[in-house]
C-alpha cells in the first residue's frame, strides 16, 4: 500500500515566535543580550538550588550562557559604538 504523506507526516514551523523582518541589527543584539542576561541569572539560581554534580552541570550551562552575553555584547558594540 502506498502512502501519499511521510511517516509521521512532517509538520510546518509554528509562527508563534517570529522576529521582525525590519528589525535592525543593534536591536536583534540588545535584545539578545538582554534574554542572555536573563537566562543567565535563571542559571545562576538553579545552580545555587542544587548539590553535587548537578551543580556543577548547571554553573556550566550558566558559563556558557555568560559567555555567549559576552559575545553578544562584543558584537553589539562593533554594530552600535556608544
Amino acid at each position: 500500500m502506498f502512502k501519499a504523506t511521510p511517516n509521521p507526516p512532517e509538520e510546518s514551523p509554528s509562527p508563534l515566535f517570529t522576529v521582525a523582518a525590519d528589525a535592525d541589527i543593534e536591536c536583534l543584539l540588545a535584545n539578545l543580550s538582554e534574554t542572555l542576561a536573563s537566562a543567565n541569572a535563571m542559571a545562576s539560581d538553579l545552580a545555587f538550588a542544587l548539590e553535587g554534580s548537578r551543580r556543577h552541570l548547571a554553573l556550566g550551562i550558566q558559563q556558557m550562557i555568560e559567555l555567549g552575553e559576552l559575545l553578544a555584547n562584543r558584537a553589539l558594540d562593533i554594530a552600535a559604538p556608544r
